[in-house]
């Protein structure tokens, strides 16, 4: 087809337009919501905070974190925590809740517990052999301090293992921390992932 047909056809411009002005998708269907491209789909950290010295203990902490995931310690994980800390997992880049919207992880210490007696249950199917994760956590930047709160943001990828099967996640951390007693505790752990809309085979069993 000539390049003259094609501008016949499409009359100049490939874009559907309604009689209203409208284009797309929302052409055809009215109530259809187009992407936003006027939003990131990915967090960009701020400048960092800090010193040498507590880039390092804060990153060795979440390390530690990481690694407590891997070994399945879920008891130590879960202990990272404040009484109050949450650990969240949005169903997309821009929420801004947990209260108002349905993520994907949203669980304060008392929802936790109930997923580790779940995960260490002699039955759990999805605990069977060959399950295991390997966390990989870099780009570690602290974006904000006080006496009593440090805000961190890191990327991070898993390769998780089922039996013969190898999914990878992909993301970034970012972390609230309260200096405690030397080390730090989490008052919020948020949890947004590249491939977090992806379909999968089986659901997520354990905290990525």
């Amino acid at each position: 087809m000539s390049n003259n047909s094609i501008s016949d056809v499409t009359g100049g411009n490939v874009v559907i337009e309604g009689a209203d002005g409208a284009t797309g998708a929302q052409a055809v269907e009215a109530s259809a919501v187009g992407r936003d491209t006027g939003t990131h789909t990915q967090y960009i950290p701020g400048n960092h905070a800090g010193d040498a010295a507590l880039k390092l203990s804060v990153e060795t902490f979440l390390y530690q974190q990481a690694a407590m995931l891997d070994a399945k310690d879920w008891q130590g994980f879960i202990d990272t925590f404040t009484e109050e800390g949450v650990y969240w997992m949005p169903s997309y880049f821009q929420q801004t809740s947990w209260e108002l919207e349905p993520s994907i992880f949203a669980e304060d210490k008392f929802m936790m517990e109930i997923r580790m007696n779940r995960l260490l249950h002699p039955n759990a199917w999805s605990q069977a052999p060959m399950w295991s994760t390997n966390h990989l956590l870099g780009n570690v930047i602290i974006e904000a301090m006080s006496d009593d709160r440090i805000e961190v943001s890191s990327r991070f990828q898993m390769m998780e293992l089922r039996r013969d099967d190898v999914r990878h996640f992909g993301g970034t951390y970012r972390h609230e921390l309260v200096p405690t007693n030397g080390s730090y505790q989490v008052s919020l752990m948020r949890v947004d992932l590249s491939n977090g809309q992806a379909a999968y085979d089986y659901v997520l069993q354990a905290w990525v």
